[in-house]
């Protein structure tokens, strides 16, 4: 099942897809363009803890001209950074250089500690799929992203849906693309990933606590472009959505 949470005539709802449209809890359908989208998130749990992967497919960190790593290289981001499908994001005056990322997000549905990777799965409540924005120009270190690089306000599109993992056979097996104004300019497989989605969980868990609702974004391909004012970058990933974020 396709879940999102949106906002309509004021008031905010959890619903779900039916037959094109937004079924909402009081049995009314409303068309997807008579909503403001938000962040596929329950009022609780909310997520304590966001995790996201630099660098985790080969032919990203090869385009970057550094070494695929060796262990997973992950930042954490602040829920603030999150925004909704249909929205906008703001690049900064000044800029040179910011670019999409599609990424395939993990939605933990149960305690997950000290997790082995042949049951990591079962930690698993979803997926959606995120655009993890990065401003180039502020990077220090892609070892070491700093705040401004990937923790500024709504620099982080999620969405549409948050889809129940029943409904997602094999989340390393999904096609990825991305599109600037409708060309593509991104496209790659989940099964890339350096570090895949059992190894993750069981690594982070390995010494701390994951909890229902935290995320865990995985990384993205090659193909990351700069993005300018009245771009419209659609994020794609097979079975689980296209999101859809213009550059302000």
């Amino acid at each position: 099942m396709k879940h999102a949470r949106i906002s309509y005539q004021g008031v905010v709802h959890e619903a779900t897809e039916r037959d094109g449209q937004l079924l909402l809890p009081d049995g009314r359908l409303v068309a997807f363009d008579a909503v403001s989208w938000l962040p596929p998130l329950a009022p609780t749990p909310r997520p304590r803890t966001i995790l996201a992967l630099g660098l985790n497919y080969a032919d990203h960190a090869k385009e970057l001209e550094f070494k695929a790593p060796e262990e997973p290289l992950v930042f954490l981001k602040g829920e603030n950074a999150l925004t909704g499908h249909r929205q906008m994001t703001k690049r900064p005056a000044g800029v040179e250089f910011m670019h999409y990322e599609c990424e395939l997000t993990v939605v933990i549905g149960k305690t997950a500690k000290n997790v082995k990777r042949a049951d990591a799965y079962a930690h698993v409540a979803g997926y959606a799929v995120a655009n993890d924005y990065a401003i180039r120009d502020y990077l220090e270190n892609w070892y070491r992203p700093n705040l401004r690089v990937k923790n500024r306000d709504a620099t982080t599109p999620l969405g549409p849906w948050l889809v129940d993992a029943a409904d997602v056979p094999d989340p390393m097996a999904l096609a990825l693309s991305t599109t600037v104004n409708g060309k593509l300019t991104q496209s790659g497989n989940t099964k890339d990933m350096i570090f895949d989605v059992p190894y993750l969980i069981e690594f982070f868990s390995s010494f701390m606590t994951l909890s229902p609702g935290d995320l865990i974004l995985t990384g993205t391909p090659d193909g990351v472009v700069d993005c300018r004012p009245g771009d419209v970058i659609v994020t794609e990933i097979e079975g689980i959505g296209a999101l859809v974020n213009t550059i302000a």
